[in-house]
C-alpha cells in the first residue's frame, strides 16, 4: 500500500505538471488545492528538490517547478525516493535487498511469487511517468 507521503508526492507533482505553463507554483496553493498539510508538503517537496526532480525560486513569482521534464520522471523513481523499496519483501528488492532471517530463498515459495509481483509492478511503474498521471 502506498504511504500518505507517497500519495501526497504524486498529488503535488501532478498539480505542478498541470500548472507547468503558468510558471512556479506556490507551496501554499498546492497544499490548499490538494488538501495536503503544509509542513508535510514542505518536507516532501524538499526531498524532490534535493533529488533534482524539482527546483524552487524564492520571492515574487517564486514557487516550485520541474527541473526535469515530467515525461522523464518515472513513477518508480518517485516511489523509491519517497517510499524506499518497491518490492513487498526485502529479499526480492532490486535496490534495497536484505536477506530474510531464517529463510532459504532457494526453497521459499513466497519469495518466488513476490519476485513475479515485483517484476509485474515494475513493468508498469518503470514505463509510466508523472506526465502519464495528467495526460487525458
Amino acid at each position: 500500500m502506498l504511504s500518505k507521503k507517497t500519495q501526497y508526492a504524486f498529488k503535488a507533482l501532478t498539480f505542478i505538471a498541470e500548472r507547468k505553463k503558468d510558471g512556479p507554483v506556490l507551496i501554499a496553493e498546492i497544499a490548499k488545492k490538494k488538501k495536503i498539510p503544509l509542513k508535510f508538503l514542505e518536507n516532501i517537496l524538499l526531498e524532490l528538490r534535493k533529488a533534482g526532480l524539482l527546483e524552487s525560486k524564492k520571492g515574487k513569482g517564486g514557487g516550485y517547478f520541474f527541473n526535469v521534464d515530467p515525461k522523464d520522471i518515472r513513477l518508480a523513481q518517485v516511489m523509491r525516493l519517497i517510499e524506499g523499496p518497491i518490492a513487498l519483501l526485502p529479499c526480492v528488492s532490486l535496490n534495497f535487498y536484505e536477506r530474510c532471517k531464517d529463510c532459504d530463498e532457494k526453497k521459499c515459495g513466497l519469495n518466488r511469487v513476490m519476485i513475479q509481483v515485483r517484476d509485474n509492478m515494475l513493468e508498469v511503474l518503470e514505463n509510466k511517468t508523472v506526465y502519464d498521471l495528467v495526460a487525458k
